[in-house]
């Protein structure tokens, strides 16, 4: 099972991923532009349906929860602790749609490396909780109308 969604996880940022679209559709993205976004964090594709981005951490960050936002994560390099489910605390809207908060209870932690996969369906909390030394993984935003 862990091996198809990392099957698809690559499928999907094969074929979506980029910043060059051909008659065809499909969207390619320079290695070095993909190099860029894993080092220091960035955006490889938008569009109204999805959005692909590169991630860098060095440090912890906040608990997050997107209402009509499910989250693809694939770790490319590093590694860090990462808690899913549970419930918020101290949530704010920071956004339309995006909640920012402080610590989450009654949420699974598990230590993540090279290779994990996660699919965060929309209104889960998840949180970078720690990070060693830095953690690189890409991001796919599936976005609800």
């Amino acid at each position: 099972m862990k091996l198809w969604l990392v099957s698809a996880s690559l499928f999907t940022i094969g074929v979506f991923a980029g910043a060059q679209t051909n008659s065809s559709g499909a969207i390619h993205v320079d290695p070095e532009k993909v190099a860029a976004a894993l080092a220091k964090g960035g955006s490889l594709v938008t569009r109204p349906d999805l959005l692909v981005s590169g991630s860098h951490r060095e440090a912890a960050g906040q608990v997050e929860i997107h209402d009509k936002e499910t989250d693809v994560l694939y770790v490319v390099d590093g590694e860090a602790t990462f808690v899913t489910g549970g419930q918020m605390v101290g949530g704010k809207v920071t956004r339309p749609g995006q909640w920012l908060g402080s610590d989450i209870t009654g949420g699974q932690s598990r230590h993540i490396a090279r290779g994990d996969v996660f699919v965060i369906p929309a209104g889960i909390p998840h949180w970078f909780k720690e990070v060693p030394k830095s953690v690189s993984y890409f991001v796919v935003k599936v976005l609800k109308p």
